[in-house]
């Protein structure tokens, strides 16, 4: 945390159990649990998980894990993320048996490398949305689908777009800078709103029933 990182960390206590410190004045606690991630709670994410094809296999062998956790306070909830990113990131380059990162709240499950390919975004100020937001992608025939998994964690809305012509990884990446624009602006998408990357382009916005989530979701058309 402090050669790689460059952060500031005090008031170290606990033991090789559970540890409290703090990282830029947020206060984090890890704790070590004698026994892996339950299974059950890893299984319905292996299916959809497109960023670890082989979790399933590797994670077989797991046999602990850490609680990682930024405790509650009043910090903007993207520094809080970036935050908790660096300490995962840490965990995972100074322990050589780790394997990945799971994220209940955002159905996300990635492998070492690929998280710690991600973290370092960080090291250019860009946002590693992709460990901290799941991004789902349905192929049809004719059309593509996408929708967003874990902006509600920063008090945003879930974004579906449906039944576009666009193939999903065009989608993909096309959704990309509107979440970073989001969550770096802190902004705030409405109902009835446009929004776009230039003069020309007006992508309208509705919010409505989710189609491949839960409560409302903002639809764009596209």
């Amino acid at each position: 945390l402090k050669n790689y990182w460059k952060l500031d960390v005090s008031e170290i206590s606990g033991d090789d159990s559970v540890a409290t410190f703090k990282i830029e004045d947020e206060t984090v606690a890890v704790a070590i649990m004698p026994v892996p991630v339950p299974r059950n709670d890893l299984e319905p994410i292996f299916d959809f998980n497109y960023l670890w094809k082989n979790a399933s296999e590797e994670l077989k062998s797991s046999t602990n894990h850490a609680i990682v956790s930024v405790l509650a306070s009043e910090t903007n909830q993207v520094e809080r993320f970036k935050i908790l990113t660096k300490l995962n990131a840490s965990i995972l380059r100074t322990t050589s048996n780790s394997l990945g990162i799971y994220q209940g709240s955002q159905t996300l499950l990635l492998s070492k490398k690929l998280y710690l390919d991600f973290a370092d975004f960080l090291l250019t100020d860009d946002l590693p949305l992709q460990l901290w937001i799941y991004i789902g992608i349905i192929n049809d025939e004719n059309d593509s689908s996408i929708y967003t998994y874990g902006m509600k964690e920063f008090g945003k809305s879930e974004i579906e777009i449906l039944k576009s012509p666009m193939k999903g990884s065009e989608l993909y990446d096309f959704l990309l800078p509107i979440l970073n624009y989001i969550l770096e602006s802190d902004v705030t998408l409405k109902d009835g709103e446009t929004i776009g990357f230039s003069e020309e382009q007006k992508i309208k916005i509705t919010k409505s029933k989710g189609i491949f989530l839960e409560g409302e979701t903002l639809k764009f058309e596209v």
